[in-house]
């Protein structure tokens, strides 16, 4: 066990560049912050590479720490690592997750350029929810290690798999599969009641100004919209999400 006083520490600024996306994706690594998301790393330490604690903290008496690499350090440094207001005085350095060449799953949730780390949080937390085989992460979208998507998917990043990838290479790949991929459209869709799917699904959300691209729309299988009875124009993209990957997976055969 290491104990670290100095801000000015090597170390200690090594892990705010964590904070960075471009260190992320130099390095393989990212920074969780708080009680909740550390004590799910602790559930996968093949990914989890150190714990960090402020020194006037108690660990929960239930963590198994047993084998991993913890660093003790100042409530200063804490508040220096912090990307909350009011920090937990605890993180932890992960591995973000090797994952396969393919797409081997059945069911998948496709992002396109949405910008809003919650929102794109959000829809992590709500595959992982419906048990999703993976997210599909395209050009555009928010970073999914971004501290603010960490804190809105709740420990998701290590329970579903994150794909970041040209989202008209995953269409192809998908529909190679006979994987059908839904987009969502207010024009020239149809209501999403009326889709019909068997085995596998693939849902594709877009922008949430401008929706989808409508290059990727025309690649589609179908496209469906979620019908408006009240005076908005549109549906939020993480409740839009909501409601059509659980519809969806509903209508599965031996989910």
């Amino acid at each position: 066990m290491k104990f670290i006083q100095s801000a000015k520490n090597a170390q200690v600024k090594q892990w705010k560049k964590l904070l960075l996306k471009k260190e992320r994706e130099k390095t393989g690594l990212y920074l969780v912050e708080g009680l909740h998301l550390v004590e799910e790393a602790l559930k996968h330490k093949e990914e989890m590479v150190e714990l960090i604690a402020s020194e006037d903290l108690s660990l929960p008496a239930h963590w198994n720490v047993d084998g991993v690499e913890m660093t003790i350090i100042t409530a200063e440094i804490a508040k220096e690592l912090a990307d909350t207001e009011t920090n937990q005085g605890v993180f932890a350095v992960c591995r973000k997750r090797q994952l396969p060449d393919s797409l081997s799953g059945r069911t998948y949730l496709l992002i396109d350029a949405v910008q809003d780390p919650g929102n794109i949080g959000t829809m992590i937390r709500t595959a992982d929810a419906a048990s999703i085989d993976g997210v599909i992460l395209g050009a555009g979208c928010a970073d999914p290690y971004n501290p603010k998507v960490l804190r809105s998917a709740q420990g998701s990043h290590f329970h579903v798999p994150l794909i970041q990838m040209p989202l008209d290479e995953a269409i192809q790949q998908l529909k190679n599969q006979q994987i059908p991929v839904l987009g969502t459209s207010l024009q020239r869709a149809t209501d999403y009641r009326e889709a019909e799917v068997q085995d596998s699904f693939a849902l594709l959300v877009g922008n949430e100004g401008s929706g989808v691209n409508e290059a990727l729309l025309g690649e589609t299988t179908s496209n469906v919209f979620i019908p408006i009875y009240g005076s908005s124009e549109s549906l939020n993209v993480a409740v839009a999400a909501g409601i059509l990957l659980y519809h969806f997976k509903h209508l599965l055969k031996n989910v």
